[in-house]
């Protein structure tokens, strides 16, 4: 189980790497490409992470109002707040906020800036079909994004998307109507239209590019959680057993939409397909995650 919780982190920390080398490398290119030097990538991380960072603190009150959960009150839900508290207390964490949605369909999701503002939110579906192991493998899952400070992370992966789609959209607009200036890049001659031809084509993949590495990261951090909620419940079975009933139930979660789709601890849009699907998806497949818990 250790080895598992450590790769999941090192491959973590190599996609953050890889990600903030690869914005670093778009605004040198933006730079020499467009004649604005450090201005325009500085001022694209700005923007952005204003942009993200006043979502962020708002995000939580969002994704619960999108989501249509309510407070869980503890007289209805005394075994809900038990498994919340005791777990809170494992992970030496505050106890969350906790919340129901009125559904059906079997799901999860954690949502907060920090510990001292988390929320755990499940569906009465989930409730209603998991029995005492499953729950606070759910819950595990949940509290561990919670204890590794995932929407950080995420908030800052969208930053960084902010910033190639600002530099790209920029380096577009300047190609187009930059005139003598884009001329002038790099000193002109053979150097200069390498740089511009590079501009270009980084103006047109840098957003797509961007936004698999998010999706890569996205889906190593439910591994990760995976893996710590396993080794705070000190037992991956329930975990698994969990996953694969919320990932068989076909019915559909109502207030589901992609805008909240990555937080829940199974995709409730319930994508299908082959490996360009998975690609692009906020999850790992259900299937190896069950299989790499029941191998711990």
């Amino acid at each position: 189980m250790w080895e598992q919780i450590t790769s999941n982190r090192v491959k973590s920390a190599i996609l953050v790497a890889v990600f903030v080398a690869f914005v670093a490398f778009l605004g040198w290119v933006f730079g020499r490409a467009t004649g604005w030097g450090p201005a325009g990538p500085v001022l694209a991380a700005v923007i952005a992470g204003a942009l993200a960072f006043a979502s962020y603190y708002k995000s939580d009150r969002m994704v619960l109002a999108l989501s249509h959960a309510r407070p869980a009150p503890p007289e209805e839900f005394p075994f809900l707040h038990n498994t919340v508290e005791g777990l809170a207390i494992a992970a030496g964490l505050p106890k969350p906020a906790v919340y129901v949605i009125d559904d059906e369909a079997p799901n999860a999701f954690a949502t907060g800036r920090n510990p001292e503002h988390a929320a755990i939110a499940v569906t009465t579906g989930l409730l209603d079909r998991l029995n005492r192991v499953e729950l606070e493998g759910v819950i595990g899952h949940e509290m561990s994004h919670i204890a590794d400070y995932d929407t950080l992370l995420m908030t800052l992966a969208a930053v960084m998307v902010g910033t190639v789609a600002l530099l790209s959209d920029w380096m577009f607009r300047t190609f187009l109507w930059g005139g003598r200036r884009r001329r002038n890049v790099s000193g002109g001659g053979q150097a200069g239209a390498i740089i511009l031809i590079v501009g270009l084509v980084m103006a047109i993949l840098s957003p797509l590019i961007a936004q698999l590495i998010k999706l890569a990261i996205s889906r190593r951090r439910e591994y990760l959680a995976d893996s710590n909620g396993a080794r705070l419940t000190r037992y991956p079975p329930g975990l698994a057993s969990a996953l694969e009933k919320i990932a068989l139930d076909k019915k559909p979660l109502g207030a589901a939409n992609k805008a909240t789709a990555h937080l829940f601890i199974v995709n409730p849009l319930k994508e299908h397909g082959g490996a360009m699907n998975s690609l692009f998806s906020t999850h790992p497949p259900v299937e190896k995650r069950i299989e790499i818990l029941r191998s711990m």
